[in-house]
């Protein structure tokens, strides 16, 4: 009976220690790609992936308070920087993973012609313009950098409907909420919006890169899984991914 108790004792610890789960904090333009990576892994390795979307800025401030997360995908390579600087990323495990890009997105039955690129939102058929609140969200900061460089931010900032992140952004386009959005590449090829409307590019000289990269927290006490999740996305197959979602990579 006693070697039967210890038996089971060890069995249930074994099966604890090899289903190890990590909390990942990643930045909203990360929503499909990221669950289909979180979804490979956890297919390959067994370890569960527990993802959590918002704006950088916003989970940034949550991980200097101590936010029990184990990981963390920023939109914006600076607010990874000041983690490590500050001691609260493990050591070496900085990865400058992706590039994102923007785009003007407005919905299928839309007649707003977006050919014209930035100049055309001065128009005075678009009422209501989404951004990412250049607060916080990465996104948002690049959207009025190329306004500004277009010349236009003065005549159109007064239309500005502001999303927390830039995933809320896109769906107050989608929704109507909006008649056009400056938006992450990455949801305009998504499976929610790529059939839902079209989109130009803005181009890059417009904004300052957005150099997404990621860190394994401190403070984690699933290290080991957290970096076996950032080494996976830097596998080539991540990369591929990470590219059909219109990021540059590494």
């Amino acid at each position: 009976m006693k070697t039967a108790l210890i038996i089971l004792t060890l069995a249930v610890c074994s099966a604890t220690v090899g289903a190890q789960e990590i909390t990942v904090a990643a930045a909203s333009d990360l929503q499909f790609v990221m669950t289909e990576l979180a979804g490979r892994f956890q297919k390959e390795t067994g370890k569960t992936v527990k993802l959590t979307f918002g704006s950088s800025g916003n989970f940034f401030q949550q991980i200097q308070n101590g936010a029990p997360f184990d990981v963390f995908f920023s939109a914006n390579l600076d607010y990874a920087k000041k983690l490590e600087s500050a001691g609260l990323a493990e050591p070496g495990t900085l990865y400058e993973y992706a590039t994102g890009k923007i785009v003007i997105w407005v919905p299928k039955d839309s007649k707003l012609d977006i050919s014209a690129g930035l100049a055309g939102l001065a128009s005075p058929a678009v009422k209501k313009i989404a951004i990412a609140n250049p607060q916080h969200a990465p996104y948002g900061e690049a959207a009025v950098a190329a306004l500004k460089k277009e010349g236009v931010y003065d005549k159109v900032a007064d239309r500005f409907v502001l999303g927390e992140n830039i995933s809320q952004t896109a769906s107050f386009v989608v929704s109507g909420a909006a008649d056009v959005g400056i938006v992450a590449l990455s949801l305009a090829l998504s499976p929610t919006m790529k059939d839902k409307g079209r989109y130009v590019e803005i181009p890059a000289t417009d904004y300052p890169a957005i150099e997404q990269a990621c860190v394994v927290i401190k403070a984690s006490k699933e290290k080991e899984t957290a970096k076996a999740f950032v080494n996976y996305v830097k596998t080539p197959a991540a990369a591929e991914l990470l590219r059909t979602y219109g990021f540059a990579t590494p």
